[in-house]
């Protein structure tokens, strides 16, 4: 219970503050564009089976690949790609504080 709701809530409430923090004159913009950034689990897809409770995303799936998160990484330096970035990083946080409760 403790694991999906810290999950979830960096998965969510991340986004949410930052874009409060970071963004308050576009502060919605940029939450639309970090919460899409959980697109990158389509990646599950390609799993066999697609969901495993046991497993570990980080290097697993494509998208969630170290090579995956230095591009952004990288993502975050860039001005025009930085809150996709950002968000893409918060997604991953939440999927490494994930495996580390698992």
């Amino acid at each position: 219970m403790l694991q999906t709701f810290v999950h979830y809530g960096i998965h969510f409430i991340g986004p949410l503050i930052v874009a409060l923090l970071c963004f308050k004159k576009h502060w919605k913009f940029a939450l639309i564009i970090m919460l899409s950034t959980m697109l990158i689990d389509l990646d599950h897809l390609l799993a066999t089976p697609m969901f495993d409770p046991n497993r570990c995303s980080i290097n697993f799936h494509p998208l969630h690949s170290y090579y995956a998160i230095g591009v952004y990484i990288l993502l975050t330096f860039i001005k025009k790609t930085r809150i996709l970035g950002i968000g893409c990083v918060i997604h991953i946080i939440a999927d490494a504080a994930d495996c580390l409760m698992m």
